[in-house]
C-alpha cells in the first residue's frame, strides 16, 4: 500500500493541478464544471483535465467523441470559451505545432488533392441529403429575408447570380460545384449552360443525376486540369481547401478560364489573421488539409490578375445555417444511426455546433468577393 501510494501520489498531484487550472480558465467564461446551467459541462472522466492541457482543442473534441464529457448547450459552451479567449490561456500543444510544421514544409492540398473528397464529401449522400436543403447546398445561406433553410439557400444562389450578372446563354464554370445545386438553379432560373468540377465521386455522380435534362454537367476532376473559356466563374465553399501555397495559382488558373469581360465570384469562409495551417481537430476529422484564407492572403494572391469589385461579409448568417443543418441531422439520425454509429453522431454534433459557435463569436467570417479581369467599365454596382 505504501509503495502504491508513493507511485500514484505524483500523478494525483498533477491531476489536481490540471483540474484547478482548467477550472480557473472556465471561471473566466462563467462556466462551472458539473454546474446546473445548459452550457456547464458534465465530466464523466477525470482524466479530461490533463488531456486538455496536453492536447488542446484536438483533445477537447476527441474527449467529447470518447464520451468523457457532455454539455446540453454545446454551442453555447464553445461560444463562451471563445469569447473569453480561454483557448489562448492553454500552452501550445503538439497537434498545433505539427499542423504548423506540415503547413510550412508540405503542400498537402496539391499532394493529396482528392483526400478531402474521399474523407468528407464521399462519406454518404444519404447523410447530406438528410442534413442539407432540397438543392443540397453545403455552404452558408443568406438569411436577410429568409425564414427557412430552403429559402436562405435559394436567396444565396440568386444573390450570386445577380452579383455576376447572369444572362441567358452565358457559359458558367463552378469550381468546387458540390452536388450541382448552383448550376441547377442557374440553368433553371437564368437559362445558362455550365460546367462544374469536384474531386468527390459521390458528388459528381449525384449532381449529374439531379441535373439531367439541363445544359450543365459536373466533371470529376481537379480544377487545375480544366481548359476552355467561360463568361462567368463562381466558386462557393471550395477555396478553404486550396491552401495558402496555392492561392496565387488558383487566381492564375481562374484568369486563364475567364473571358476578358467576365466576372468571378468567390464565396469562402475567411479567417481574421493570416495563417499557414488549419485547426487540428477539423484537419483530422472534418476537412483534411483545410485552412482559412485571410483578407491579406486573398489580396496578395489576386493582385495583378483581377480587380476586386465588391467584398460582402455575411458571416453571422452561417450560425443560422449550421444550426439548421444540426436540426435536420438530429431529426434524421434514427434512419442514419445503423450506418454511421454513435461515435459519428458525437463527432457530427461537435462539428456542427462548435462551428456555429465560431461564427456566433465572430471569430471567422463568410465572404463573397466579386472580381473582374480589368475593371468593370463605369464601375460595378454592389448588390445585396
Amino acid at each position: 500500500m505504501q509503495i502504491s501510494s508513493a507511485l500514484s501520489s505524483p500523478i494525483s498531484v498533477m491531476s489536481n493541478r490540471a483540474k484547478r487550472f482548467v477550472e480557473q480558465q472556465l471561471a473566466a467564461a462563467d462556466i462551472v464544471i458539473n454546474g446546473d446551467r445548459p452550457w456547464d459541462p458534465r465530466i464523466h472522466d477525470e482524466r479530461l483535465y490533463a488531456r486538455l492541457i496536453a492536447q488542446g482543442t484536438l483533445g477537447l473534441g476527441e474527449s467529447y467523441m470518447d464520451g468523457w464529457w457532455d454539455a446540453e448547450a454545446l454551442d453555447e459552451l464553445i461560444y463562451r470559451l471563445l469569447t473569453a479567449a480561454v483557448p489562448d490561456a492553454f500552452p501550445k500543444d503538439t497537434a498545433v505545432l505539427w499542423s504548423a510544421v506540415k503547413g510550412r514544409l508540405l503542400n498537402l492540398q496539391r499532394l493529396k488533392v482528392k483526400e478531402v473528397g474521399e474523407k468528407h464529401y464521399d462519406i454518404g449522400n444519404d447523410l447530406y441529403e438528410a442534413m442539407l436543403d432540397r438543392r443540397m447546398i453545403y455552404s452558408c445561406g443568406y438569411w436577410k429575408d429568409a425564414d427557412s433553410l430552403d429559402a436562405a439557400q435559394e436567396a444565396k444562389l440568386d444573390l450570386i447570380c445577380r452579383k455576376v450578372g447572369l444572362e441567358k446563354g452565358m457559359r458558367v464554370l463552378d469550381i468546387g460545384s458540390g452536388w450541382g445545386g448552383f448550376l441547377q438553379f442557374a440553368a433553371e432560373r437564368y437559362g445558362i449552360s455550365g460546367v462544374g468540377v469536384t474531386v468527390s465521386r459521390e458528388q459528381a455522380a449525384l449532381a449529374n443525376e439531379r441535373t439531367q435534362g439541363l445544359t450543365v454537367e459536373t466533371r470529376l476532376m481537379d480544377y487545375q486540369a480544366l481548359d476552355g473559356k467561360f463568361d462567368r466563374i463562381v466558386s462557393v465553399g471550395m477555396f478553404e481547401h486550396v491552401g495558402y501555397k496555392n492561392y496565387r495559382a488558383f487566381f492564375a488558373k481562374a484568369r486563364t478560364l475567364l473571358a476578358d469581360d467576365g466576372l468571378m465570384l468567390l464565396h469562402t469562409i475567411g479567417g481574421h489573421h493570416s495563417t499557414t495551417h488549419g485547426e487540428p481537430f477539423s484537419e483530422k476529422y472534418i476537412f483534411p488539409n483545410g485552412m482559412l484564407p485571410s483578407i491579406a492572403q486573398i489580396g496578395r494572391a489576386s493582385e495583378g490578375r483581377f480587380v476586386m469589385e465588391d467584398w460582402h461579409n455575411f458571416g453571422a448568417d452561417y450560425e443560422k445555417t449550421l444550426l439548421a443543418w444540426w436540426a435536420n441531422f438530429d431529426a434524421a439520425w434514427p434512419g442514419l444511426e445503423g450506418r454511421y454509429g454513435a461515435r459519428f453522431y458525437r463527432l457530427w454534433r461537435y462539428y456542427l455546433l462548435s462551428f456555429a459557435a465560431l461564427f456566433r463569436a465572430r471569430n471567422v467570417s463568410l465572404w463573397q468577393i466579386v472580381f473582374s479581369p480589368r475593371g468593370v467599365p463605369g464601375g460595378y454596382r454592389s448588390i445585396r
